[in-house]
């Protein structure tokens, strides 16, 4: 790794020997408030041993599935034990977009909207668009909204919008060989440098909520549930 160039809330991001790659290392620090893990949050809420080797051990995971698929992703490949991951240079739109893919009524959206809803009701696969923007609390955004600001054009919102869903029915077809029951996800797009839309972050239990019987599992739990 070279020079640090980027310290994040759950990892840092740094320059590489080539122009057209980072490295993040997945740091301990997970999403939350008060003490209490919510990969909705937009602050770091608390620190978990091992949540950074786990996470990366399912994202490589989900990375190395969507990429046999022809899902073009930021992934190059990982050093576990090192909890460093090697992608592509992406860059956001805007100052960064979160798309969130809702198969369970829970979270923001149940706070939202609980007097129209029941808590685990079925939404199938609804997607909705957020900016990064913690002054504000992540607030939703339209896709009119999304092009009056210049953020994604019409085109970009549709062609999002259709890869997360692909993306997200088999991260929830994959849960479901291990009897886990994905609630909702949050993803996160940027173009490469040649101007593609590639998927980017991470895919691991601290950008998603997923139960088993009906139990909700944290980041480490549901780690070793689905690759034990």
């Amino acid at each position: 790794m070279k020079a640090l160039l980027y310290t994040g809330k759950t990892k840092n991001v740094y320059a590489t020997e080539h122009e057209d790659q980072y490295i993040l290392k997945f740091k301990d620090d997970v999403t939350g408030t008060d003490g209490v893990f919510d990969p909705g949050a937009n602050t770091v809420g608390l620190t978990i041993a091992g949540a950074g080797k786990s996470g990366l051990k399912m994202t490589t995971h989900f990375f190395q599935l969507l990429n046999s698929k022809g899902i073009h992703t930021h992934f190059i490949s990982s050093d576990i034990e090192n909890a460093t991951m090697t992608v592509r240079k992406a860059g956001v739109f805007g100052n960064g977009l979160e798309v969130i893919c809702r198969f369970k009524a829970v979270g923001s959206f149940l706070r939202r909207y609980g007097a129209y809803c029941r808590e685990g009701q079925d939404l199938d696969g609804f997607v909705e668009f957020t900016i990064k923007d913690d002054e504000r609390g992540d607030p939703a955004i339209s896709q009119d909204a999304l092009a009056l600001l210049n953020i994604l054009s019409p085109d970009e919102y549709e062609k999002i919008r259709e890869s997360t869903i692909r993306v997200c029915r088999l991260i929830k077809d994959e849960l479901a060989g291990k009897n886990l029951e994905l609630y909702d996800i949050k993803l996160e797009f940027g173009r490469d440098m040649q101007g593609n839309i590639i998927l980017i972050d991470e895919i691991s239990g601290g950008n998603m909520r997923v139960y088993k019987d009906g139990m909700y599992l944290e980041p480490l739990k549901l780690e070793k549930e689905f690759l034990s």
